[in-house]
């Protein structure tokens, strides 16, 4: 189950982050609002998730997702660049969160 919530919550730190864009510094109200409850939902799954994954493994899973998310959703829907290199680095990441749960 941690490792549900673990993913979830990983998931759940792309939807701050792009609620954080979209606050423009806070100055619009529900992206502001969507952040604050995503980053808490957030930072609560990790917690949780962490009370039976070791710290090292569940934070870098965590930053990982949300890292290749954020990523993704800028080149899907922010006009991001798109190009190889920056698929083979995400994919990279991505490599690194399935071997960490592999060797947990």
């Amino acid at each position: 189950m941690a490792w549900v919530v673990l993913i979830v919550a990983g998931v759940l730190e792309t939807v701050w982050a792009v609620a954080l864009e979209a606050s423009k510094g806070f100055s619009r109200l529900v992206p502001s609002l969507v952040f604050a409850v995503g980053l808490v939902l957030s930072m609560g799954g990790l917690a949780y998730a962490m009370r039976s994954i070791p710290l090292g493994t569940g934070y870098a899973v965590w930053v990982g997702i949300g890292a290749v998310g954020t990523a993704l959703y800028g080149m899907a829907a922010m006009g991001d660049a798109v190009s190889a290199a920056r698929i083979t680095c995400l994919v990279l990441i991505l490599a690194g969160v399935v071997g960490l749960k592999v060797l947990h």
